[in-house]
């Protein structure tokens, strides 16, 4: 059965093609998501007034859709700077730094416990828990500090944030712009980012391996490294206290991770149980290290998270309205105006595109990866992931299957290539915490990246 494509459908198009030349040429897009919604709202409805208010509903619809992502990591950030001033952090990790012994040991245990600590906090945040920590542990068996920076680099800002199995905010990003449900995606990606993830980090370790051997990498002197900004205050809590907590905190999110498996809890539930975990553990950890200031502390250490984030958010709130506006999105925001027969803008595409296009699933494959890419250049990695969603629902309705992994693959590209592995103001974290440059740390990264997006998107095509 036939299509019609209105102005309405030619116009979305226009605009995510203008998107992704804005993204390539490593401009800003807010400007033209904003007058995109404005002029498919005002083709829809013909009311300047409407449309104007258009843009600010599609604003408070994407608001509302990211919120709980949004608040699960400002409380998780928010909790991680207590665990940094009192030294709790220091205390759990401490028990890692025995099995350091040689370089290999360093790498592969820094990136291991990256990428675990990376799943419950955050990447940002656990560059700082365990970078100041391991890092001069590492440097002392002959691990460079460019190596270090790889290893949490690696492991945290892209397996650990591209699979994002227990925050789960990539996941909900994206599946909301496919018309997924959350589980199907997070399903989809293991595999892809098992081997994303093995392919990079193997291949980043041989020539690490190579260039040690050669001398090519010397390493730097210990007093060189800079201090963690947050410094510690060790008469916040007790030797023994810190202990306590550093074992009582894992075992929380551990149980956490087993009550999600055991009541069946994805997306908003499972972040919600994440979410309410940290809270008390914040709630706990402040009153018990700040005394009688412990509830104005609570509030300040909020305050910290939430800043962080809707700055990493920010960015993603007009991004993510534009691409809300292709699926069920465009009624919610503007109103029901798109013709009876209409699946949604970008169903409709997709549906137009299979009968004029012979579309295989090695072309979108291909073409997913390169969107993805393309959109993480920014440095963000999360602007543009609802744009791999909503072409992944483009093109599986072209080819008739493979929503999920198309979508998976669109994540793991963008938030490998924007998340902090290539675009070096993306990585900043790890090369300042490791004192090196953050161009030479994603030169580093370029052909080990490249070459596991080259496997997965392989891997891909088979499973689509």
């Amino acid at each position: 059965m036939g299509v019609d494509l209105l102005a309405l459908h030619w116009i979305y198009v226009l605009f995510i093609v203008l998107i992704i030349g804005f993204m390539v040429k490593r401009r800003d897009t807010t400007l033209v998501c904003i007058i995109g919604i404005f002029i498919l709202a005002m083709t829809a409805t013909g009311s300047v007034s409407g449309s104007i208010s258009g843009i600010f509903n599609s604003f408070i619809y994407a608001t509302t859709e990211l919120l709980p992502t949004i608040l699960v990591i400002s409380i998780i950030v928010a909790m991680s700077r207590v665990l940094s001033k009192t030294g709790i952090n220091d205390a759990m990790i401490s028990p890692f730094v025995t099995f350091i012994r040689t370089p290999a040991l360093a790498y592969w245990i820094i990136g291991i416990l990256m990428m675990v600590i990376s799943w419950f906090f955050w990447p940002s945040p656990a560059v700082a828990l365990i970078g100041a920590v391991l890092l001069p542990v590492a440097m002392r068996v002959g691990l460079p500090a460019l190596g270090v920076a790889m290893a949490m680099n690696l492991f945290g800002h892209g397996i650990a944030l591209s699979g994002d199995f227990i925050i789960q905010a990539a996941p909900k990003l994206t599946a909301d712009a496919a018309s997924l449900p959350v589980g199907d995606v997070i399903a989809a990606s293991i595999p892809l980012v098992i081997t994303m993830g093995l392919v990079t980090t193997v291949t980043a370790f041989f020539f690490l391996k190579r260039d040690m051997k050669r001398g090519k990498l010397q390493n730097q002197d210990l007093s060189e490294i800079k201090e963690t900004e947050l410094e510690i205050d060790n008469s916040l809590l007790s030797a023994g206290k810190r202990k306590f907590f550093a074992l009582f905190i894992p075992i929380a999110f551990v149980l956490d991770v087993v009550a999600m498996y055991t009541l069946n809890l994805q997306g908003g539930d499972a972040t919600a149980l994440i979410g309410g975990t940290s809270v008390f553990i914040l709630l706990i950890l402040s009153l018990t290290a700040h005394g009688h200031h412990g509830l104005e502390k609570t509030t300040s250490y909020l305050i910290e998270g939430f800043q962080f984030g809707f700055k990493v958010f920010g960015p993603v709130i007009p991004i993510a309205a534009f691409f809300y506006l292709g699926d069920a999105g465009f009624t919610k925001i503007i109103g029901d105006y798109l013709p009876k027969a209409s699946q949604g803008i970008v169903n409709d595409l997709g549906i137009a595109l299979a009968q004029s296009v012979p579309l295989t699933k090695e072309i979108a494959a291909i073409t997913l990866t390169s969107i993805g890419a393309i959109t993480g250049l920014d440095g963000s990695g999360f602007s543009g992931i609802s744009l791999a969603g909503s072409v992944a629902h483009l093109f599986s309705s072209a080819i008739d299957g493979g929503a999920a992994t198309l979508t998976a693959l669109g994540q793991i590209s963008a938030i490998w290539i924007g998340g902090g592995t290539l675009v070096p103001w993306a990585l900043i974290p790890a090369a300042a915490i490791c004192n090196v440059d953050p161009f030479e740390l994603a030169r580093r990264n370029l052909l080990p990246v490249t070459i596991g997006l080259v496997i997965t998107t392989i891997v891909a095509m088979f499973l689509i």
